[in-house]
């Protein structure tokens, strides 16, 4: 059985193993940017896990063009399974292409529905901030994604060029 936790510094190799067979070191929703953060050593991982928890807190100083975000771990048992991030707000940026809710699942992990629940749960977290719609954004190519999306009620404003590339925008009104 799936579950939501925050980020663990416990996930380690599992996160390790997933970002391999990402095959970059883009792992959608995770907040992990190689250029800032090292995953490689127990401490680098455990700051980058201790980052993602603070970014949630509201009053933490962040930097510019950067929002609050809560982050969470898709986990079975002692596997890490994919990532989904709330962000509390938006700037113009995100309105553009982010979105306020960004997620992926490693590719050994797809297809079980993993995403779409995941998308559910965190609706309901997005409720209790006081937003009354959010933004999900996907890759235009990204079929699977679009069905998630639109299974939690997402409704299509628009297809853009982004700077994410070609951006499928849709809003979830909750």
């Amino acid at each position: 059985m799936p579950a939501l936790i925050a980020p663990d510094a416990a996930f380690q190799n599992s996160w390790l193993e997933s970002r391999a067979e990402w095959g970059s070191a883009t792992q959608h929703g995770s907040g992990f940017h190689e250029d800032e953060h090292d995953a490689e050593t127990t401490e680098g991982f455990a700051a980058w896990v201790g980052h993602l928890r603070q970014r949630s807190d509201d009053d933490t100083p962040l930097p510019p063009g950067s929002v609050p975000a809560t982050y969470w771990w898709i986990v079975e048992g002692d596997e890490y399974l994919g990532a989904i991030t709330l962000r509390h707000r938006l700037t113009d940026r995100l309105l553009e292409g982010g979105g306020h809710i960004g997620y992926g699942v490693r590719p050994s992990a797809r297809g079980r529905g993993l995403a779409g629940w995941a998308l559910g749960e965190i609706l309901a977290h997005a409720r209790g901030l006081g937003l009354g719609k959010v933004l999900v954004t996907c890759d235009d190519a990204n079929p699977a994604s679009a069905r998630t999306i639109e299974r939690n009620g997402g409704i299509l404003e628009d297809v853009r060029e982004t700077w994410l590339g070609r951006t499928r925008r849709y809003w979830i009104t909750l």
